[in-house]
């Protein structure tokens, strides 16, 4: 028996089932896309979202564009957010919490669904006032390692349907188009295959606060 088998073998019998994860993963088959409330709690919440509006009020912020890097343009009229890129090895206390959280999640989907994810991007993401994101897919023509987007909302407690800036899914039951509308609760997380769903966020009433980013296969 080699070095590499032996270290298989004893990952697998470390390896315990997460309930939780399970759950995800059973909705992403299911469904291509999973809602989770309070993945994050409320102080998990808060020490994210107000370091993204100090970060805000530091002017780090820049205006989102469409495209990637190779083919970037700036249209307001497809999207009007802000965002700002996250980068893990730079990253502050609230922002270490959440790549924590995010790694847990991504060793365990490797482990169990062998996505082969290995590496990730995420960003800061604020949606002023009568702002939106029409339907689009999370894929490029000249890059397709997108394997699942993933969207954390840092809103208020508060928050209401009558604030907008609900994310809609779209998807397909039967030969027939069907739409989810989700709402930016806070600690809530939303995950769906980058490649197969198109999405929307509806006009924004008062500002919406969110981290959004991708699993990326190589």
């Amino acid at each position: 028996m080699n070095a590499q088998t032996t270290t298989e073998l004893f990952e697998q019998l470390d390896f315990k089932e997460n309930p939780f994860y399970e759950n995800i993963i059973t909705d992403l088959v299911e469904n291509q896309y999973c809602i989770v409330d309070d993945f994050f709690d409320t102080e998990e919440v808060t020490m994210l979202k107000d370091s993204l509006k100090s970060k805000f009020e530091e002017s780090q912020f820049k205006k989102a564009a469409i495209g990637n890097k190779t083919n970037e343009v700036v249209a307001k009229s497809i999207r009007g957010d802000f965002i700002l890129w996250l980068n893990e090895a730079e990253a502050g206390r609230a922002e270490s919490l959440f790549f924590n959280k995010i790694n847990s999640l991504v060793a365990y989907l490797n482990k169990t669904c062998f996505l082969g994810i290995l590496t990730k991007e995420f960003h800061y993401a604020l949606y002023p006032e009568g702002t939106f994101y029409l339907r689009h897919l999370d894929t490029f023509q000249n890059d397709g390692r997108r394997k699942l987007s993933l969207v954390c909302y840092l809103n208020e407690e508060d928050w209401k349907p009558e604030n907008g800036g609900e994310l809609v899914i779209y998807s397909e039951e039967n030969g027939v188009e069907v739409s989810k509308a989700i709402y930016p609760m806070p600690g809530r997380v939303v995950i769906f295959e980058s490649q197969v769903l198109e999405h929307e966020v509806k006009p924004v009433k008062t500002a919406r606060l969110s981290i959004t980013g991708w699993l990326k296969t190589r």
